[in-house]
C-alpha cells in the first residue's frame, strides 16, 4: 500500500513538473542573454513623425543583458517588426551584465553613458494596435521575440508593455 501511494505521488509530481516546464503553448524562450525588457509601442500624445516637432523619440524598445557574467556587443544585432521594418545596430554598443539600452525612434546622439541608441529615422516602427518584435543576434539566430496586441497586453492603456522585468 505504501509503495503505491509513493508511486502515485511521484507520478503526480512528475506530471506537474512536466506541465510547469512546458509552459504555455505559445511561449517561446530563446537561449540569449539579451532580451526585450519592455516596449513603449505607442508614444504618448498625438502621433507625429515630424523630425523636428514629432514624438517618435518617445517610442522606444528596451533591451537588457540578463547575463550575470557576460558582456554583449550589440553591433550587428537587428530589431525588426512583423512587416520587416528593421534597425541594425551599426556600431559597437556594449551591454555589461544587467545593463540595458533604449532603442529610440527619431534622431539623436547615441550614448553608452545614457544607455540610448537612436534609429536616426523619424518614422514610427511599432504599430499602435498590434505587432511582433524580433531581436536577431549578429550571428543570425533569434535572441527574443514577442507579439502584442493593445487589447490583450496593455491593460492600463498607457502604450507600454513590460516583458522580462
Amino acid at each position: 500500500m505504501r509503495i503505491r501511494t509513493s508511486a502515485a505521488a511521484v507520478v503526480t509530481v512528475a506530471g506537474a513538473l512536466a506541465l510547469t516546464a512546458a509552459g504555455p503553448a505559445n511561449a517561446t524562450e530563446y537561449a540569449s542573454a539579451v532580451k526585450i525588457k519592455g516596449i513603449q509601442y505607442d508614444a504618448p500624445g498625438r502621433d507625429s513623425n515630424n523630425c523636428t516637432t514629432g514624438n517618435t523619440k518617445a517610442e522606444y524598445l528596451t533591451l537588457k543583458n540578463y547575463s550575470r557574467t557576460a558582456t554583449v556587443n550589440l553591433k550587428g544585432y537587428k530589431v525588426k517588426d512583423a512587416t520587416g521594418n528593421t534597425f541594425t545596430f551599426p556600431a559597437n554598443h556594449y551591454l555589461e551584465p544587467g545593463d540595458y539600452v533604449k532603442l529610440r525612434g527619431g534622431r539623436g546622439p547615441d550614448s553608452d553613458r545614457n544607455n540610448v541608441v537612436y534609429r536616426q529615422n523619424c518614422n514610427f516602427m511599432w504599430n499602435n494596435d498590434k505587432d511582433t518584435i524580433y531581436v536577431i543576434k549578429s550571428s543570425g539566430s533569434r535572441a527574443d521575440a514577442h507579439a502584442y496586441t493593445k487589447s490583450a497586453n496593455d491593460a492600463d492603456g498607457n502604450g507600454y508593455i513590460n516583458y522580462h522585468g
